[in-house]
């Protein structure tokens, strides 16, 4: 699966984003935004991994992203899918950067929210 760092040089190249770092309670939390309108279309997290109900010690990065297809991918996909965290678990979907989850998949649903969220 695609690094946090794989993802990063792929929105940069892509739609030339820059990660905004707001909060400084959580330095590591990259938002992703449109570069016009700023609106979210991505935010990459290293949450515990207790606290998405995954087995285990330590932290995890994961990326939460806006999807018109967030039931079919928590049904059908590889393991690697979460119901969103923290975000609307209707239209956004968390995905663990160490998972099986497909980079061709998760590169499609970073330009599907892109595309969403304009």
């Amino acid at each position: 699966m695609a690094t946090r760092e794989d993802i990063l040089a792929y929105v940069k190249k892509t739609f030339r984003t820059e990660p905004d770092y707001p909060w400084r309670r959580f330095p590591e939390y990259a938002v992703l935004r449109h570069e016009g309108n700023g609106k979210w279309y991505g935010l990459i997290l290293n949450l515990p991994k207790a606290r998405l109900g995954l087995e285990g010690e330590g932290n995890i990065d994961v990326i939460n992203l806006k999807s018109d297809h967030v039931l079919d991918i928590l049904v059908n996909s590889a393991s690697g899918a979460l119901p969103a965290y923290h975000m609307n678990k209707k239209h956004w979907i968390t995905l663990v950067l160490d998972g099986d989850f497909p980079d061709g998949e998760l590169y499609g649903l970073i330009d599907e929210s892109h595309g969403l969220t304009q």
